[in-house]
């Protein structure tokens, strides 16, 4: 009677592990594309107090016939090589299939790694800044997450910016 037990749980663990399996072929599917993602916006916001906020959009391509659920969003900028801010978001609306959608966080920046990055632009001479824009975004489900690294530079004066690297690949959660 133990055995037979122990043989039922067996193949139940296994009907269910194979279930997992086919539903994770069948999302992901042969002609899944990986959407993509690219950095559309980053400006400072009007204050309100001493501590600044910032706006940054993120352009979300969805390349599939099927919906993506963004679970959440975590995501650095670092200017100068000082990570000044770090911030997560949620509640996104769902990306239909064949469409793109602007995806808007408000951030604050890390105070200590801020006047640090001050600290270092005293007495500075040259004009170009480099910035670094790091993002993961979370589909959820079986979907891998997306990682976005966006690096450059601009000018201090603000005539130019030039974006270097812009990509998004599939990571791990």
């Amino acid at each position: 009677m133990k055995r037979n037990v122990i043989a039922g749980m067996k193949r139940f663990v296994m009907a269910a592990f194979a279930a997992v399996a086919l539903g994770s072929c069948t999302t992901l599917g042969p002609g899944y594309e990986q959407p993509t993602v690219t950095l559309a916006s980053f400006k400072a916001l009007p204050s309100e107090g001493a501590i600044p906020a910032f706006e940054i959009g993120l352009r979300v391509i969805n390349p599939n016939p099927s919906a993506l659920n963004l679970v959440g969003i975590v995501y650095t900028v670092s200017l100068g090589g000082y990570e000044v801010v770090k911030g997560v978001g949620k509640d996104f609306p769902v990306i239909e299939g064949y469409t793109q959608q602007l995806l808007v966080v408000t951030a604050s920046p890390n105070l200590i790694s801020g006047i640090r990055f001050l600290g270092s632009m005293m007495g500075r001479e040259d004009d170009l800044l480099e910035y670094a824009f790091e993002a993961k975004l979370d589909l959820g489900g079986l979907y891998p997450s997306l990682h976005v690294d966006e690096v450059g530079q601009f000018s201090l004066s603000g005539l130019t910016q030039a974006p270097q690297n812009v990509q998004a690949a599939p990571g791990d959660t």
